[in-house]
């Protein structure tokens, strides 16, 4: 009796260990919720670099905010209710260092898509979130205990171009 029942709980964890590889060969990344929780925390942003660019063209502004060099060494504080804020401490000839602009962000998975989007929309004073319907979507590339990554389609010409968002841990 004792030896079936052992061997019942060795055939069970063997078909919870097959079920569960067979589960992940199908996602092709993490889930939404996964990378939620990756995402949430406080974050310092390092650089922003182009990908793709062709030669001479630029960006003038980002997130219809202020120009890219603004934004490097901004913090952005996401917390795990969706709200969230950007600070900025660069102190430039556009850039309003100290000044915080408050979003509300949330992670976008289409349905049948392995790939996830942080999605953010920027929330002005005496605005509700749920009534804020233009936002910005940045392609999710790693996030882990350390570094943060997107990748954000600018269009350039007749083309597409990236910004890549290097993110640290604070």
């Amino acid at each position: 009796m004792k030896r079936s029942i052992q061997l019942f709980g060795i055939m069970a964890l063997i078909a919870l260990f097959f079920g569960a590889c067979t589960a992940q060969q199908g996602s092709g990344g993490p889930s939404a919720s996964a990378w939620r929780n990756g995402v949430k925390g406080q974050w310092t942003l390092n650089s922003v670099e182009k990908e793709g660019f062709p030669t001479g063209a630029s960006v003038k502004t980002i997130f219809e905010e202020a120009p890219i060099d603004c934004f490097i060494g901004s913090t952005w504080d996401l917390t795990g209710s969706g709200k969230g804020s950007i600070t900025f401490s660069n102190a430039g000839e556009l850039c309003a260092p100290g000044a915080v602009r408050d979003i509300f962000w949330s992670i976008f998975q289409a349905e049948g898509s392995s790939s996830s989007q942080f999605q953010f929309k920027k929330i002005m004073p005496g605005d509700r979130a749920k009534d804020v319907t233009a936002g910005f979507r940045l392609d999710l590339l790693s996030a882990n205990d350390s570094g943060l990554v997107m990748r954000m389609p600018v269009d350039v010409g007749n083309t597409t171009a990236y910004l890549v968002f290097n993110f640290s841990r604070n």
